[in-house]
């Protein structure tokens, strides 16, 4: 399957108009984000705990300066979840621009993704703004995915605003199908403990 749209210009429209991409709402279309998750340890968990008190100490002295998604919350995931290591390599897309207006003022910000061992998707979106969610990443992951090596194989992403998480699967075979997980948010206690054993577990299943 060749991707000929550009990932700043990809709709969800486009990805099912082009693809025949399909929704899928059955649980068990994508049970890797709720089973065999591997145990956080005590010392992770402490970890993790820093990590949410570093990024809320942050929304207290707005704005937030672009990339402090990557540089608070999701280098610490990866480093701490090995992904810096062999057997895994990350490579990372170029960067995509998105704009909204709010009342008359133009909102910009970036989509950041890295590609660990091309079958596992982490794709950031930047604003100084909270304006965009991470609905707004979805049409561009799902695109990258679409294009990966091993179209055979499932494979996953993962997108974040930093404050907000979300798992998503593809599988292609006949027809191109995802499903995305629940919307974890930083806020709430125990999820970035979730989201970072869910990551693990996916990143396991890509090796």
């Amino acid at each position: 399957m060749t991707l000929t749209l550009q990932a700043k210009n990809v709709t969800l429209r486009d990805l099912i108009d082009r693809f025949g991409l399909h929704l899928v709402r059955d649980e068990q279309f994508f049970r890797e984000w709720q089973h065999d998750l591997p145990i956080v340890t005590e010392t992770e968990q402490q970890f993790l705990d820093r990590v949410v008190d570093g990024f809320l100490n942050l929304l207290n002295y707005p704005p937030l300066l672009e990339g402090v998604v990557r540089m608070a919350i999701l280098d610490p995931l990866l480093f701490l979840g090995g992904f810096y290591l062999p057997p895994f390599h990350i490579r990372s897309e170029p960067s995509v621009q998105i704009a909204a207006e709010d009342e008359g003022v133009m909102i910009t910000g970036n989509i950041d993704t890295l590609v660990l061992n091309d079958q596992l998707w982490v794709l950031v979106v930047e604003s100084k703004r909270a304006s965009f969610s991470v609905e707004e990443g979805l049409p561009q992951i799902l695109s990258y995915m679409l294009a990966n090596p091993n179209p055979e194989r499932p494979c996953f992403g993962l997108i974040t605003t930093g404050g907000s998480f979300m798992f998503v699967k593809l599988v292609q075979e006949a027809q191109p199908r995802y499903a995305t997980s629940k919307l974890f948010g930083i806020r709430n206690p125990g999820d970035l403990v979730k989201v970072f054993s869910i990551l693990k577990h996916l990143g396991q299943l890509g090796c």
